[in-house]
């Protein structure tokens, strides 16, 4: 699934097509994508005007002219793809484990005034898209009840130490919890934990005090998942091969991952070389060093 930093490099490669173009038509070639489209979405995107495209954890969210927001989501396989007019066509996001585009999975299209087309392709159909007026965006169904923005003012060592205070739950699922810190997926908990030197197994509580303060490792964390994420995005997200921007140009990003997915490989902290292991927490795989990462 794609995670918070390839989210936030597809809204960055979306804004130059979106932002600021109206809907000149929009093609509905299906119902449904995890769940049924909105009703008369059509009608309603037809000649709206894109005011601003953010990002609120895994959600891009599109502000239209007539007060409503369009609420996306990219499931398991969504993508966008972009075509302007005298260049090829470009996707702006490249994800770990990617299974690729197929047309016949192409079900929406946008037709932007500007005469670029923006196409979202879901081979799992676990995205979806809906509309939801601006104003009670914070209270809707998607949002409600939502944690922090993990790259927002929000997170410091104070506040992972009264969110996570008295808690026995791991570490790892306390920070995967969306309802605590909203947007944090598996890949980049593992290279959060890592780099912080904390057992994903640890009690969650475990890095505040009695009454809630911010030990060392609440700072250290908070710090920590800050800059694994903007590194993330800086490189375009957990891609491992070349990419196209979406304005056509070739990058390619060097961001390697420490200990995700190297079950067996040597720790990459200098002078360890103790070989990565792996376990399951609530069905996902967990990827540590358990030397750089004691369990205390």
């Amino acid at each position: 699934m794609p995670e918070l930093p390839e989210v936030e490099t597809v809204r960055r490669g979306l804004e130059p097509a979106m932002l600021g173009q109206r809907f000149a038509s929009v093609e509905q070639r299906r119902p449904d994508l995890r769940f049924p489209l909105p009703d008369r979405f059509v009608e309603r995107l037809t000649g709206r005007r894109v005011e601003s495209l953010s990002r609120r954890a895994k959600y891009l969210i599109a502000d239209l002219d007539d007060g409503e927001a369009l609420v996306m989501h990219l499931g398991m396989s969504g993508r966008f793809v972009v075509e302007a007019p005298g260049t090829p066509p470009t996707e702006p996001g490249a994800y770990y484990n990617d299974i690729g585009r197929h047309l016949q999975h192409d079900h929406v299209v946008f037709h932007l005034g500007s005469g670029a087309r923006v196409t979202y392709n879901d081979v799992r159909r676990f995205g979806f898209m809906d509309l939801v007026p601006r104003a009670g965006l914070e209270t809707s169904k998607h949002f409600a009840g939502m944690g922090i923005e993990p790259l927002g003012n929000e997170l410091s060592g104070e506040t992972l130490a009264k969110l996570f205070a008295g808690k026995f739950a791991p570490l790892k699922a306390a920070l995967l919890d969306q309802r605590l810190v909203a947007g944090l997926g598996n890949i980049y908990v593992c290279e959060a934990l890592f780099r912080a030197g904390l057992h994903p197994e640890a009690e969650a509580g475990t890095i505040a005090t009695p009454t809630g303060k911010p030990r060392p490792a609440a700072h250290a964390l908070a710090q920590i998942i800050r800059e694994v994420l903007e590194e993330a995005v800086a490189a375009g997200g957990s891609t491992l091969r070349d990419f196209a921007h979406a304005d056509g140009s070739l990058g390619y990003f060097q961001h390697r991952f420490k200990v995700y997915d190297r079950e067996g490989d040597p720790c990459v902290t200098p002078g360890c070389g103790t070989l990565v292991k792996r376990l399951v927490q609530s069905g996902r795989s967990t990827f540590y060093c358990e030397t750089c990462q004691p369990k205390r």
